[in-house]
């Protein structure tokens, strides 16, 4: 696992987001997990990472419509917000199949709620509220890792573990 990391602020999530879909936008097929509860960043990551990869105009939650997808550079990418999901057996009649990960990507937040329904994510990024700030970690499967570790070289500081 990376981190955790303190975030200061929103450009500080906005950073980490931009700097991850750069550090991933020359690989398809990635399904990233955001994991936090409301107002932790995981949208304002999202929105970043999106605006990084070329996209214009706005951007919108996808948190009534579950789904919004985006085409850049020839790529599917589709940034999906299961929190008000009722059944996981929904995701079925959402078209996922019409863009699997491998034709771009898949930026997921309240993952749990799709339950079996997911493919198994390669990252895998929690955010949790810390005072004013913003504690992220992240978990990478294999050929994943070194690709993100570079990106906390920026001026993300690092948070001790807590001790006993």
């Amino acid at each position: 696992m990376l981190g955790p990391l303190s975030l200061a602020d929103a450009t500080e999530t906005e950073a980490l987001g931009a700097r991850l879909a750069l550090a991933l936008c020359e690989r398809s097929g990635w399904v990233v997990f955001l994991h936090g509860d409301l107002g932790a960043g995981k949208t304002t990551l999202v929105r970043a990472w999106l605006r990084a990869l070329g996209v214009q105009g706005t951007i919108r939650s996808p948190t009534y419509t579950l789904i919004e997808p985006y085409e850049i550079d020839g790529r599917s990418l589709l940034h999906l917000d299961l929190y008000r999901l009722n059944d996981p057996e929904e995701l079925l009649q959402l078209g996922l199949a019409d863009t699997p990960p491998q034709a771009g990507g898949w930026l997921v937040e309240w993952p749990e709620r799709g339950g079996g329904e997911l493919p198994a994510p390669d990252i895998e990024i929690r955010l949790e509220p810390d005072g004013l700030q913003r504690r992220v970690s992240i978990s990478a499967g294999p050929g994943w890792r070194e690709l993100i570790e570079p990106v906390f070289g920026f001026r993300i500081t690092s948070v001790p573990e807590a001790g006993p």
